[in-house]
């Protein structure tokens, strides 16, 4: 039998439970039942249970949920055979983690219908009315103490096949008088209102609203524990060798070990991803400024684990902590030479020409990247892919910035900074210094040859609109180093020229900011060998719907349960990635691969009328297709058909827009994809 060693409320439970005087197993009971364990001893192996009589036969057939997008969960696949009198079984969810590998074993001939093949089987069981199986499982959901029966969130099953597979289960379980039903998709939430009166029903939004912990970067660090307001972050000087705990999310953070925010996140804020790509634990704890366990360790050195069910915190000397520090050093980064050769102003279709015929689309992009930047060579692939809708834009080349770099000496500055030793050690000093450049550059004369050009193209290709100007260098939306926030871009109206040029010297200047400046210090980059490329296309400030998404389910490294996971707010000043405090997005799982592409709301947008989404159906389905295509086509770059076999998505933004025709339904634009990190591990390794 597989078990897993783990301290669990489950137990707790389970034995305050067994003291009170009800039948084990006993449905429509008003309380908790008595517990009778089914397993008799620890018997090596245990395929199945037709009863669930104590928490130790819940915990010998449990195993995390395949889409574990509620924390602290432990869930028991539960099959329902109706061609055998509805018997009903408890399959041993670590041996057989899919429901078809347990009825094929153990329900397939010997005086029972045979299971057919795989294909044949998913066909049939989880769409069609005639199904022999109603598939499902029970699952414990350790934060807001709920037992919770629930099937597929593509699973057509009827009210009345969801009826009988629940009544079933509430009599086979000790947890059977505190069982409910919950909802996984739009489609199954609609199916549960005709259940019967007497089987409660639980949201998706009902379970978050009481889950205390969100793992979002997974790993394990060790720093000195600050506590710092986010709205005060401008004041502070963190370090790479702190862990930060802070009241809300902040839209940007310098290099630390660890975050902890007392405020949700949504797990595709720029913050988030940083930490990803750092291979830093970040997790949001309600209650976190004022939890009695951090406060106690408050500006001492700690060692901060966050995992995918629970966190944990413990004191650390300064020896374990030089020793942590000395194993985690992040190995350099070492960015290739840009290709100043390229002054063409180049239509995006341009800049990252297509690979002849064996040749790879990653060597293609990371050419393009010497010219031109992260963010440009990724959307050039966009440009020239089916059913991905973008703006019209054009490239400026990374030599333009070159160019006013040197003509400005501001390369001979950032060779005095590095060479002080006060600007390299004393982060007050480097933020003063940094700012004193930016300052500089923002008010420097741009190449009278260059303003002609790039004048030429916007009067003859984009008139009539002010345009975007968006920073694309060579140490952004990178696999490895997406530096997700880093730069900052600006828009200027061409019938004021100098407000582009403005544009234009405000976004050059963000790669010289301080918390970017400390990120690629902590990463070994060469300050030096930065350059930044420019995208450009229209500007469309006020669009009717902004967000992000990736490509596949963050909450299932597995791939069984592939979905693309969204979040989008309605138009106006919030920003989806860093909303303020109590402000929700729509958060939803699409599991657009299902054939009835059902959708999964996580939490809903406070900005939107009750019942409302953000989002109508045809605009998620539009999404989907072009978050299907995008998948596709960078699977060449980045994932199995480049040869990976580990989880891979796409970090895709997004807006819906309806300036270029007003009156009609707002249309969708993606604005840039580039790989995701993905949630990271239990534990860093040196």
């Amino acid at each position: 039998m597989h078990q897993r060693n783990r301290i669990t409320s489950i137990l707790a439970i389970a034995l305050a439970s067994a003291a009170l005087p009800a039948a084990c197993g006993g449905a429509g009971g008003t309380g908790p039942a008595a517990e009778v364990c089914e397993r008799k001893g620890d018997e090596a192996s245990t395929e199945f249970l037709e009863r669930v009589g104590c928490a130790a036969d819940f915990e010998a057939l449990a195993s995390a949920p395949l889409d574990a997008n509620l924390p602290g969960a432990r869930s028991v696949k539960v099959v329902l055979d109706q061609a055998d009198q509805n018997a009903l079984y408890f399959q041993n969810s670590e041996l057989y983690p899919i429901h078809y590998d347990f009825v094929s074993t153990h329900l397939s001939g010997d005086g029972l219908p045979y299971v057919p093949p795989l294909a044949d089987f998913n066909a049939t069981e989880y769409f069609t009315p005639d199904r022999r199986f109603v598939l499902g499982a029970v699952t414990h959901y350790e934060g807001p103490g709920t037992w919770a029966v629930e099937i597929s969130p593509y699973d057509t099953a009827s009210a009345d096949m969801i009826a009988a597979l629940f009544k079933a289960v509430q009599g086979a379980a000790f947890f059977g008088p505190e069982l409910a039903f919950h909802p996984t998709s739009e489609a199954v939430a609609v199916e549960a209102e005709k259940l019967p009166a007497d089987i409660p029903v639980v949201s998706t939004g009902d379970l978050y609203a009481e889950i205390d912990y969100q793992p979002l970067s997974l790993g394990t660090a060790v720093g000195r524990l600050r506590f710092v307001k986010a709205a005060d972050l401008d004041g502070e000087y963190l370090s790479h060798q702190d862990i930060v705990v802070l009241d809300e999310a902040p839209n940007d953070i310098s290099v630390v070990q660890g975050i902890i925010t007392e405020e949700f996140q949504t797990p595709l804020s720029h913050v988030n991803v940083l930490s990803q790509n750092r291979r830093t634990p970040n997790m949001g704890l309600r209650g976190a400024m004022s939890h009695p366990e951090l406060l106690a360790l408050k500006d001492k050195l700690v060692e901060l684990t966050a995992g995918a069910s629970s966190w944990s915190v413990r004191e650390v000397n300064e020896a374990e902590a030089e020793a942590f520090w000395e194993a985690h050093k992040p190995t350099p980064v070492t960015l290739p030479e840009l290709d100043l050769t390229v002054t063409e102003l180049t239509d995006i279709e341009e800049v990252t020409p297509e690979p002849p015929s064996g040749e790879a689309l990653r060597d293609a992009i990371k050419k393009a990247v010497l010219a031109f930047g992260g963010k440009a060579a990724h959307y050039s692939v966009l440009a020239r892919t089916p059913d991905v809708p973008l703006q019209k834009a054009f490239a400026i080349p990374v030599y333009y910035y070159d160019l006013f770099m040197k003509q400005n000496g501001f390369y001979d500055q950032i060779e005095a900074l590095l060479a002080d030793p006060k600007f390299t050690t004393d982060p007050a000093v480097r933020d003063e210094q940094l700012k004193a450049l930016r300052d500089a550059m923002k008010a420097a004369p741009v190449d009278a040859d260059f303003q002609a050009l790039l004048q030429a193209k916007i009067e003859a290709e984009y008139p009539g609109h002010p345009m975007r100007f968006r920073t694309s260098t060579n140490s952004e939306d990178l696999e490895g180093f997406p530096c997700a926030g880093c730069y900052d871009s600006n828009t200027g109206d061409p019938t004021d020229w100098e407000d582009v040029l403005d544009a234009i010297r405000k976004t050059y200047a963000s790669a010289w900011k301080l918390r970017t400046f400390d990120e690629r210090t902590y990463y070994g980059i060469d300050h030096r060998s930065i350059g930044m490329a420019l995208l450009v296309h229209h500007n469309f400030p006020d669009e009717e719907a902004n967000g992000v998404a990736v490509t596949n389910n963050p909450f299932d490294p597995t791939g069984v349960q592939p979905a693309f996971y969204v979040n989008v707010q309605t138009g106006g000043d919030v920003e989806v990635v860093a909303p303020p405090a109590g402000v929700t997005n729509d958060e939803f799982l699409y599991f657009f691969s299902q054939p009835n592409q059902p959708v999964t709301y996580l939490t809903h947008s406070s900005l939107m009328p009750e019942g409302q989404t953000v989002l109508s159906a045809a605009q998620v389905h539009q999404l989907g297709v072009a978050l299907d295509a995008i998948h596709a086509r960078f699977s060449a770059a980045y994932g199995p058909a480049a040869g990976n076999n580990g989880w891979y998505a796409m970090d895709v933004e997004f807006k819906f827009d309806d300036d270029a025709s007003p009156g009609e339904p707002p249309t969708l634009y993606i604005k840039q994809a580039r790989p995701y990190p993905g949630r990271g591990a239990a534990a860093q390794a040196p």
